[in-house]
């Protein structure tokens, strides 16, 4: 396939991006997931982390009291990120590579989330 036209992940990156402080509850997080209809958001800290959908459901299935936790004790701090020009199947292989479902994408900041569903998608 021509390297023009193959697919970049800023093909497919969800935008805006969201995130979400890291004193919110876990249940604070959750929520706002499930009313933006994603799986992941990015912590502001720095540098950047993650809470995903995951993190969530371990939180829960430990007993922990999601409503008075914070989102900085399950986060995932070291993130991986890519540009968004890079080809999407570069992405999935970090992915595979990495064992993680989500990319926060960056180009001077971070400009969007590109996700193991959406590479998913492309391909059905």
């Amino acid at each position: 396939m021509d390297e023009e036209r193959q697919t970049r992940v800023e093909d497919l990156m969800s935008t805006p991006l969201l995130t979400i402080g890291r004193n919110a509850t876990v249940v604070e997080a959750a929520a706002k997931m499930r009313e933006h209809e994603v799986n992941a958001l990015i912590v502001t800290t720095s540098p950047p982390s993650i809470v995903t959908s995951t993190d969530v459901l371990d939180a829960v299935a430990e007993g922990l009291d999601t409503s008075e936790l914070p989102v900085s004790e399950i986060m995932t701090r070291s993130v991986e990120t890519v540009p968004p020009d890079l080809r999407l199947e570069e992405a999935a292989a970090m992915m595979t590579n990495f064992g993680i479902n989500h990319l926060p994408v960056v180009d001077d900041d971070f400009v969007g989330m590109i996700s193991s569903t959406d590479i998913a998608a492309r391909l059905a």
